[in-house]
């Protein structure tokens, strides 16, 4: 859609299942399960949505999916499904993965950073090859130096291969990192996860990444099992929740299997999402 002076497109990386108790942590299961019925093994549908961002002068990039690095028991484990991929949504569009001057990961989780390289031949490679690679600094230490919970997250070829090529570049905090796009550290899902705001022309836009996953978890309570920090998360997204509100910021969403992107009200204290109509589609199964 156009947005301003800029154009935004919600891409596919196709999809992926996770546990659904997982996804909504505390909230017992009678409260999620009308909303996301699970499948046998307990697992809700989840999209895989990078968003790009052309300023006019750069193709950004935020997020690059799951990539086609997984396993047979990846695959399943997580019910991979790539009948889309990133690389076929960028040739939609008329891009190929070397027209990308910049990747912004939200954090390093093998279902956001699984496309930032590819493999050829038994050797790993960086999948955009002409970009630059923003990472928060505290993410890349955390993703290098796992815990026994955070390991299962974390893929060393997802991001290692960036260092070795040159074209990492780590942050701190927020900042405006090309005209008009900028990463704000929200903590939360990771210490150090980042969401991405899109400004142009009075107009603001922002991808939530797994600060609100989906259209499900605008409700406060609604925070996944994933999150290290959930007080932070619950923190940043009452204040993003209410600055969306009322300066109308159009809310972009990685995982909804059937929303893209909308606009938030309240209703008492509920949070209402108001559908962009030729951003939606039917729900993935």
């Amino acid at each position: 859609m156009d947005f301003g002076r800029f154009r935004i497109f919600s891409l596919s990386d196709g999809s992926f299942r996770l546990d659904g108790g997982a996804m909504f942590g505390v909230a017992p299961k009678a409260l999620w399960e009308p909303l996301c019925p699970p499948d046998e093994k307990n697992r809700i549908p989840l999209s895989i949505r990078p968003l790009l961002i052309q300023t006019g002068s750069e193709n950004v990039l935020v997020d690059t999916g799951i990539g086609d690095k997984g396993d047979a028991r990846f695959r399943s484990v997580y019910a991979v499904d790539r009948g889309r991929t990133l690389s076929g949504s960028l040739e939609s569009i008329g891009l190929s993965p070397s027209d990308i001057d910049i990747v912004i990961n939200t954090h390093l989780h093998f279902d956001h950073a699984g496309g930032n390289t590819v493999r050829e031949g038994g050797a790993l490679r960086t999948a955009f090859p002409n970009a630059r690679y923003i990472v928060q600094r505290g993410e890349w230490e955390a993703a290098g130096n796992p815990n026994e919970r955070t390991r299962g997250s974390y893929c060393p070829d997802d991001f290692l291969p960036l260092m070795e090529a040159g074209q990492l570049e780590l942050i701190e905090g927020d900042g405006e990192v090309a005209s008009g796009v900028s990463v704000i550290r929200t903590g939360g899902h990771n210490r150090d996860n980042q969401i991405v705001s899109v400004r142009s022309e009075g107009m603001t836009a922002v991808f939530t990444g797994d600060l609100i996953p989906t259209t499900r978890h605008l409700r406060l309570p609604f925070i996944t099992a994933y999150d290290l920090f959930p007080l932070d998360t619950l923190k940043v997204k009452k204040e993003i929740l209410s600055e969306a509100a009322e300066n109308r910021w159009l809310l972009i969403f990685e995982h909804d299997p059937a929303v893209e992107m909308g606009y938030v009200r309240f209703i008492g204290k509920d949070p209402v999402l108001e559908i962009v109509p030729q951003c939606t589609k039917p729900p993935e199964t």
